[in-house]
């Protein structure tokens, strides 16, 4: 049997995008920016991709912009944010645990001369309330929190901070980077006070290479990449037609069936949950349970070192990743895990299974009965 838990990574195409998408580019293959048929043709993708997630968003169409995915979106997002607003103040603000798309674009504008402000977050990966409100100063102008952990599946109160953020002082802009939480909840930026939120399309088994960023339309933001003035100037460069497609056609049969299948994930995260913490010496970070992300289960094995706990299940043909895949080739501990307060050899022994609406409890069944079978063995062989 072949299981694949590492959906937070990439998603598998659905059978209906990939067959758009073959279309769109062997059959409706002009340039959107033609006038002639096939770029009239093209266009009409475009502009239904726009509806699609305007509808699913409730936002204006004009408040859609497609990128290359996640990180373009949330670069856009800060550096596009940071520039226009400069005047005002120079003083940002994100938590600990955020994506390198934004940690590391955060460092960048620091040596910018911009003032970065990390919140911490607590043991279950979530940050709180009263830190926000205590970090926001007369000199912020933009707070920027993810929607759901890549690492760990925590939610953060993000309804609750746009609130607070607005009530503190409406001017200050509020980015959401929802790449692990779209697809898998309702957003309406409207109601959440959220003015910017970032998507990415191979999480929610579209294509890679394509996303998109809600703007406000009322958001003062500069472009940060130039060129032939496509998207309004927004985000020149021509569009990736067959991924938008792909991507618009995913969202579709992501939230047509939204409520049923995020049951189903819950009682398979639920399930697998019960079945792990039969094993000795293991710990479930984060969420276990509903309070976190359906699809996300962050396990520490004391004892057996992350990778070979990976490779062990590779060779029975399940496919996990140990930690966040971004991060997954460097050497360094998971900064994730260390804002929450996990140390030593807790670090190096942390697998993340992540499911997806093709998971079956099948699979979950198989991969802790395999999972049975190995750690006592890793385990026994490590300690000689």
């Amino acid at each position: 049997m072949e299981v694949y838990l590492d959906n937070s990574a990439t998603t598998r195409c659905f059978d209906e995008v990939a067959q758009l998408m073959t279309k769109v580019m062997c059959e409706d293959y002009g340039n959107p920016s033609s006038l002639h048929r096939k770029g009239v043709q093209a266009e009409q993708y475009i502009r239904y991709a726009k509806e699609t997630i305007a509808k699913n968003l409730k936002v204006n169409e004009k408040e859609i912009f497609f990128t290359s995915g996640g990180t373009e979106s949330d670069n856009l997002a800060i550096r596009g944010c940071a520039y226009a607003n400069s005047r005002r103040g120079k003083h940002l603000i994100t938590t600990q645990i955020e994506h390198p798309a934004i940690l590391q674009t955060m460092r960048q504008l620091e040596e910018e001369g911009y003032r970065v402000t990390y919140l911490p977050v607590d043991e279950k990966g979530c940050i709180r309330l009263e830190d926000l409100e205590r970090a926001i100063t007369g000199e912020t102008i933009l707070v920027s929190i993810m929607h759901t952990n890549n690492e760990v599946g925590s939610l953060q109160p993000i309804e609750e901070a746009g609130a607070l953020i607005k009530r503190m002082d409406s001017r200050i802009l509020f980015h959401v980077d929802a790449v692990q939480g779209y697809g898998k909840f309702r957003i309406h930026p409207k109601k959440m006070n959220i003015d910017l939120l970032s998507v990415s399309g191979h999480k929610i088994h579209g294509p890679k290479g394509i996303g998109f960023l809600y703007i406000n339309d009322k958001v003062k933001i500069k472009p940060i990449l130039f060129g032939g003035g496509q998207q309004n100037g927004m985000r020149s460069g021509t569009e990736n037609v067959p991924g938008i497609a792909g991507m618009a056609k995913a969202i579709e049969i992501i939230y047509s069936g939204l409520d049923k299948d995020v049951e189903r994930l819950y009682c398979m995260k639920e399930a697998f949950v019960r079945g792990i913490q039969e094993l000795p010496d293991v710990t479930v970070n984060g969420h276990p349970g509903r309070d976190g992300a359906p699809h996300v289960v962050s396990v520490s094995f004391a004892g057996v070192r992350s990778e070979v706990i990976l490779h062990a299940l590779e060779d029975k043909g399940i496919y996990v990743s140990a930690g966040s895949a971004c991060s997954a080739h460097k050497p360094q501990p998971s900064a994730t895990l260390q804002a929450m307060g996990i140390h030593g050899d807790q670090l190096g022994s942390t697998i993340r299974f992540s499911f997806s609406v093709e998971n079956t409890m099948e699979e979950v069944d198989y991969t802790l009965q395999t999972l049975y079978d190995i750690i006592p063995v890793l385990r026994k062989f490590t300690r000689k």
